[in-house]
């Protein structure tokens, strides 16, 4: 599809919407973090950055692209992973980041409204100082709630408590015609014709531009411990995921990790880990509002790990503790980023049974490629954090080994009854193993939603599935 070239006219437009020309980055002006995200690779610089702070403004902006055809990419915080955010035919970048209110706190219905650039440290932190809880903890805290619902980023707690999706009661979108609509309230329940809060959510700012969002809120637990579990083997670790999984105990979080990514941690924090006499941990987190009721659920995990040949199971029952714990499992994305001289990321999820097969085949993948993968995730839902690491390979040898690599672990995936991604979603980079990986009539019925919401294709064109 061919799109109108943004010039100086257009840019006369946006300066009569946006009364300050700190808010306008035209040209030269554009700094360079606009032009990719924080790991996909992708780059595209956008010919202006609107710094908007309305919907109104959004909507006045999207209207007049609209009708002259000029390509619009939104973007919050721009941690994405897989070029969701980059403006790939240019044009206008919304950058919502200002869009930074909390709208209402309303206990009676336990739900927040908040704009689309609050951070996610900043909604916890809101929210935790009334008592009350979002769920939703993906690792990257500075990422702008607009982002998490526009990925359904998923996180640690998800064994228990779900995704982004389970925790979106209502949103404001502006359409791609301009138009200001809500789907979705305060309502619990709704029956009411098609799910189309439902199809914003994951659509990585396909479909519409968020402006407003009204969450689901929990009463805060009282008390939280985590148990720190060393194994002789990652295969003895992995394996006992699924008795976790099958027991009667709800975990909060089960994450796995390896020693070498526990040290690329500790270099990077410049802080010691809490153990050290194992190849391969678990990490497990429980609530409730008493340590009696949580130690109810964690005493039968405790003697399933150590019937599975855990070294130990050490309890972590203080905020001192816990802090030191989560803290370097928080920077694991980051240090590996830090030990190599680029990298790439799978993001595949499998059930939760097939896991332990996902990662060993990962592993032995290493060796047949010749290229090193270090990986961790939440073990607990089965999504697998793959990272294929350059180090001082050439760029051509790189791009084979790169791409092989790729090929193979989702063909894995998709052998273990998988998907593409669990939470960090498509963008622009993973768009052929998404088709690869569901049927053809499937991305029909995508195309179809895609034009009825975006008949001109201005909204972030390139992204998830489209050519």
């Amino acid at each position: 599809m061919s799109y109108k070239k943004f010039d100086s006219h257009d840019l006369v437009f946006i300066q009569s919407v946006i009364n300050d020309n700190d808010r306008i980055l035209y040209a030269e002006d554009i700094n360079e973090e606009y032009s990719h995200d924080e790991l996909s690779g992708t780059e595209s610089y956008p010919d202006v950055v609107v710094k908007v702070s309305s919907a109104e403004e959004v909507s006045k902006i999207i209207e007049y692209a609209n009708i002259h055809h000029i390509p619009v990419t939104p973007r919050g915080a721009g941690t994405g992973l897989v070029g969701s955010s980059v403006a790939i035919e240019h044009g206008i970048m919304l950058d919502t980041s200002l869009m930074n209110r909390f709208l209402e706190l309303d206990e009676d219905n336990l739900t927040v409204t908040v704009e689309p650039g609050v951070l996610l440290m900043e909604l916890s932190a809101y929210v935790e100082a009334k008592g009350l809880f979002y769920p939703p903890d993906p690792g990257e805290k500075s990422a702008t709630i607009g982002g998490n619902i526009s990925t359904n980023a998923g996180g640690m707690r998800a064994v228990k408590y779900g995704v982004t999706r389970d925790y979106v009661r209502g949103l404001e979108v502006v359409l791609p015609n301009g138009s200001i609509v809500e789907f979705g309230g305060k309502i619990v329940k709704n029956s009411s014709g098609y799910a189309m809060k439902d199809l914003i959510v994951g659509s990585e700012g396909t479909l519409g531009i968020i402006t407003k969002a009204i969450l689901k809120l929990l009463p805060l637990p009282k008390k939280n411990i985590s148990l720190l579990v060393p194994f002789p083997t990652l295969e003895q670790a992995i394996r006992t995921v699924p008795l976790i999984v099958k027991s009667k105990a709800i975990p909060t979080a089960v994450e796995f990790m390896e020693r070498e990514v526990i040290i690329d941690s500790e270099q990077y924090l410049g802080t010691k880990f809490p153990d050290n006499q194992a190849d391969a941990y678990l990490l497990l987190r429980f609530d409730g509002n008493s340590a009696e009721e949580i130690e109810k659920s964690y005493d039968s995990v405790a003697q399933i790990c150590l019937e599975q040949g855990a070294v130990d199971v050490l309890i972590s029952d203080t905020d001192e503790r816990n802090e030191s714990i989560w803290k370097a499992r928080g920077a694991f994305l980051e240090a590996i980023k830090g030990s190599t001289t680029y990298m790439d990321e799978v993001d595949i999820v499998v059930p939760r049974n097939r896991v332990n097969d996902m990662v060993e085949y990962t592993h032995a993948l290493q060796k047949e490629i010749g290229v090193r993968i270090k990986s961790f995730g939440h073990a607990g839902d089965g999504n697998l954090h793959a990272y294929i690491l350059k180090d001082d390979l050439s760029d051509e040898v790189w791009e084979e080994r790169m791409s092989l690599s790729m090929e193979k672990l989702y063909a894995k995936g998709r052998e273990l009854q998988g998907q593409v991604s669990g939470e960090h979603g498509i963008g622009f980079a993973k768009k052929s193993y998404l088709k690869e990986s569901i049927d053809p009539e499937v991305i029909g019925i995508m195309s179809g939603i895609k034009k009825a919401f975006d008949p001109n294709n201005i909204l972030n064109p390139h992204k998830v599935f489209q050519t």
